[in-house]
């Protein structure tokens, strides 16, 4: 197996991060507005309790019935934005975690391909280190033949004397 073969793993370990990267950075527009309708939200429940307290001093001196239809109507619709943000903010919220969700299955997806990655490359490693010791004994072994045949001839010539 040559480096070659690892060539689809990284190419698709390069695809997974940059899926990782879009999806990292839609969950950070996405926890952006969560936390803009969340402001927005608080504006919106701090501006009621202003007009109420204001309400509440001017009542005190003179409020005829047209005006506190008035007041009673503004607040009604007050309290209709005050609970369509709380379904906006909803809609965030299951939004952001729709979004960390997916991030979690991309980062997944791409530790997988890691660990495919390492161990494509370990096997690589083992065939290489295996090549290079079948090498190293063929050559001990062929330089231990070629030590014997000079000694194999020096017996050979003692024995003969």
């Amino acid at each position: 197996m040559s480096t070659l073969a690892l060539r689809p793993v990284q190419l698709a370990m390069e695809l997974a991060e940059r899926q990782r990267d879009l999806v990292a950075t839609s969950l950070a527009m996405a926890v952006q507005n969560q936390q803009a309708a969340q402001a927005q939200m608080q504006q919106l429940e701090a501006y009621a309790r202003e007009t109420e307290a204001k309400w509440m001093q001017r009542a005190q001196v003179a409020a005829s019935p047209e005006l506190m239809q008035h007041h009673y109507q503004f607040m009604a619709k007050l309290e209709q934005a005050i609970t369509f943000q709380v379904r906006v903010i909803d809609n965030h919220t299951g939004r952001v975690m729709q979004v960390r969700l997916g991030l979690i299955e991309v980062e997944q997806r791409l530790a997988r391909f890691k660990h495919i990655l390492a161990m494509r490359q370990a096997e690589i490693t083992l065939v290489h280190n295996r090549r290079e010791q079948r090498q190293m004994d063929e050559l001990a072994s062929r330089m231990g033949h070629q030590r014997r045949r000079p000694l194999d001839a020096e017996e050979s010539q003692w024995q003969s004397n």
